[in-house]
């Protein structure tokens, strides 16, 4: 019997999703749990299951076109049963979705970003044959199963463990050269080997003015495609201006003892946790402390009421080529310091290697975001749609600072709370701020 195929809602707050890419053609054979499709939502690319064994008769829903959550995208059946009765009033895409959706897409836009010193394989529209071991291996070392395209020594191509092994291994050799951030990025996004640039910045790091000279190119001229993941974050930024009254406060934060305190830990925490405890480690633990006493924080405006959820879900913004995805860690007051720092370092993996469940991204009462490795000294974040609060992190450098009558040498930090002023008021909002600063300033606290 035939079965409709719906794109599924992949997240609380998902109201449409985008068709990327068709993993089967029609008249091809699917399991049920086979993966059919793939589609962009506004936080991150899902795969959409097959719900029914059988053939794939009908693609409705084509490439590039936004579907609604709940809407038909195809069918599938036996190979001869007919399906015109229930294709009979489903929406077809209108002639410019159809001419988008028969648009190639250049292989410098759809192809993904490489590791260092890795080419990235140009986009095929097939679908890449792997072994259930090597897509496995991939999930845990965070590697994006599009990079191993063309690399499979299996039969017909397959990618197995083994090429997937070797794919790790080019990267970890790649990742020991020495280049500033941008330069690294830089150099994915053009196929460009780091270790064959001689790098002309300190103790021989490759810096951009290196990979220009390399051969790549600038964004001088070049046009991006306002499409994708792109264009689902512009949309949730302007949904949230629209909706939200933003207010931002701003406090230093003295980060000495938690400076001290994570240099002190940090060997035996990661020998005992496999995870190194970073400062959005902290940040999340004294977020979700700080929420239990100040739970206006973690509501939201439903309607005519303002909902305050019995769970703290701490989401922490992950940047990405293009985009930036938030990853949630559920329930986090209710976790000690290494299980926070577990959990996000395996979500960061996982979201730069696209492979985040849904449940994963949904859920989110609150949110971190952290600018600190850029410098930054304060900015206004964007509070996440459905949220009422987020916090920004800024950098952390020494400062001459008045201590007991005396100049004294400190690592200081800014917090930056934008908050939704229909919810939450200025003093406890500046109340939750106050909170979060004397805990870290005292951040043996979050040990407990």
């Amino acid at each position: 019997m035939a079965t409709k195929v719906i794109l599924p809602m992949l997240g609380q707050t998902m109201e449409e999703g985008t068709i990327t890419k068709w993993l089967k053609q029609e008249g091809d054979k699917v399991e049920k749990g086979d993966p059919l499709l793939e589609v962009m939502t506004d936080k991150v690319n899902m795969e959409v299951e097959s719900p029914a064994s059988g053939v794939l008769r009908k693609i409705i829903a084509q490439v590039d076109q936004t579907v609604p959550v709940m809407d038909v995208i195809a069918v599938v059946g036996t190979a001869d049963e007919p399906i015109d009765d229930l294709l009979a009033g489903e929406k077809a895409p209108s002639e410019p979705e159809q001419a988008a959706a028969a648009e190639e897409i250049p292989a410098e836009v759809a192809a993904p970003s490489a590791p260092l010193g890795i080419e990235a394989p140009a986009s095929s529209p097939s679908r890449l044959v792997i072994s259930p071991r090597a897509r496995r291996l991939a999930h845990e070392h965070g590697v994006n199963i599009e990079m191993l395209a063309g690399r499979g020594t299996g039969p017909e191509g397959r990618v197995v463990e083994r090429d997937v092994r070797a794919f790790i291994a080019e990267s970890a050799e790649a990742a020991k050269v020495k280049a500033s951030p941008l330069a690294a990025k830089m150099a994915a996004e053009s196929g460009i080997d780091l270790r064959e640039i001689v790098g002309s910045g300190p103790g021989g790091k490759i810096t951009r003015e290196d990979v220009l000279r390399a051969g790549a190119p600038t964004l001088e001229g070049k046009v991006i495609p306002f499409t994708g993941m792109r264009k689902m974050v512009a949309d949730n930024v302007v949904k949230s201006a629209q909706t939200a009254v933003h207010v931002t406060l701003t406090a230093e934060v003295d980060m000495t003892e938690a400076v001290k305190m994570r240099q002190k830990i940090l060997e035996e925490f990661e020998r005992k946790y496999g995870a190194r405890p970073t400062y959005t480690d902290l940040i999340v633990k004294a977020a979700a402390r700080a929420i239990l006493d100040h739970p206006i924080i973690n509501g939201s405006l439903q309607g005519n009421e303002i909902r305050i959820p019995g769970e703290v879900n701490v989401g922490v913004a992950v940047a990405l080529d293009g985009g930036l995805v938030v990853p949630v860690v559920r329930n986090a007051d209710k976790k000690g310091l290494p299980e926070i720092s577990a959990e996000l370092k395996s979500l960061a993996e996982k979201a730069r290697g696209g492979n985040l469940a849904a449940d994963e991204i949904s859920g989110g009462t609150f949110t971190v975001t952290n600018l600190g490795a850029y410098g930054v000294d304060a900015f206004n974040p964007v509070i996440t749609p459905g949220q009422s609060a987020i916090l920004g992190v800024c950098r952390i450098a020494e400062k001459p600072v008045i201590v007991e009558g005396r100049v004294a040498v400190r690592s200081m930090m800014n917090l930056c709370l934008s908050f939704d002023h229909r919810v939450v008021d200025g003093a406890p909002a500046a109340q939750f701020l106050q909170r979060v600063k004397a805990l870290l300033e005292s951040p043996y606290q979050l040990l407990i």
